[in-house]
């Protein structure tokens, strides 16, 4: 955390200052963060952590395995792409999920010249942004404050750190969970990779009724009662639309524990043999 800490309001975060942070509900990303461990959380936080574990088998532990699958998936495409694929700069839009590593971490570590820009809603995330900014000698980590909802603004902002005219890796960690059809989450995405250079990449992972789960539908309930946005389960379907324009790589839209599974992170399995119930896939653009 910064040597001053951000204030602190119940004022809704947008509606003030950026620095502005509502501590009456709880945001997802701070929400993530005390679920692997982290200290950029408050009460509201940690008490809706506690409320969705009450909701699942094994309580919390479960949760727990989601999150560190989540971190294993978007590790391993990251490393796919910064690595095989020859990627060289990462647009990482939502909820960065935690693991070992930074996500920008992993990438400059297949490539240290990866350029790499966050971007997020969360002041607390504001507030800490100088830490991401500390990539390799060679790269170049940046973070721009908007949502998903507003390409236009992270694109103007990317621009200072990335090459639009060249390849992009976009990821979208869980981050259309959160955009309902309301505020029409494929014409975003859509736009999105319409703006994208040949060559680029979309990752996306996504929470699916689609994956049989104990506790599922408890934790969705729990989620929309806790959180300051709405939670949006997606079909298999759906979730496949986000790549219009792309084309799949193998192995497809599968549940994030069968994406070219490695022996660096965890499984979407825990001890009772349950499935994550998260699609996940990597869309190219020709």
């Amino acid at each position: 955390m910064p040597d001053t800490p951000p204030r602190t309001t119940s004022t809704p975060a947008g509606e003030g200052d950026l620095f502005s942070i509502d501590t009456g509900r709880a945001h997802p990303a701070r929400v993530q963060n005390y679920l692997a461990g982290g200290a950029s959380n408050f009460a509201v936080d940690r008490a809706a952590a506690e409320a969705l574990g009450a909701a699942l088998p094994d309580g919390i532990e479960t949760a727990r395995v989601v999150i560190r699958a989540l971190g294993s998936f978007i590790g391993r495409t990251v490393r796919h792409l910064a690595g095989e694929a020859g990627v060289r700069q990462f647009l990482n839009i939502g909820v960065a999920p935690p693991g070992r590593k930074k996500i920008h971490d992993a990438a400059q570590s297949a490539a240290p010249d990866v350029r790499f820009v966050y971007v997020g809603d969360d002041p607390v995330v504001l507030a800490e942004a100088h830490e991401l900014r500390r990539g390799s000698p060679k790269g170049a980590t940046s973070y721009i404050h908007a949502s998903l909802t507003d390409v236009p603004m992270i694109l103007e902002g990317a621009a200072e750190t990335l090459e639009l005219s060249d390849p992009i890796a976009v990821l979208l960690p869980g981050t259309l969970n959160f955009i309902t059809d309301d505020h029409d989450a494929h014409g975003i995405v859509a736009d999105l990779v319409e703006a994208l250079a040949p060559g680029s990449y979309l990752v996306v992972s996504h929470a699916s009724f689609d994956i049989p789960a104990a506790g599922v539908e408890e934790a969705t309930a729990c989620l929309n009662e806790t959180l300051n946005v709405p939670w949006v389960m997606r079909s298999h379907d759906d979730i496949t639309r986000f790549f219009d324009g792309t084309e799949l790589l193998e192995p497809g839209l599968v549940p994030i524990d069968e994406w070219r599974p490695d022996d660096q992170g965890g499984t979407g399995v825990d001890r009772t043999g349950r499935r994550t119930p998260i699609y996940g896939g990597v869309g190219h653009k020709a």
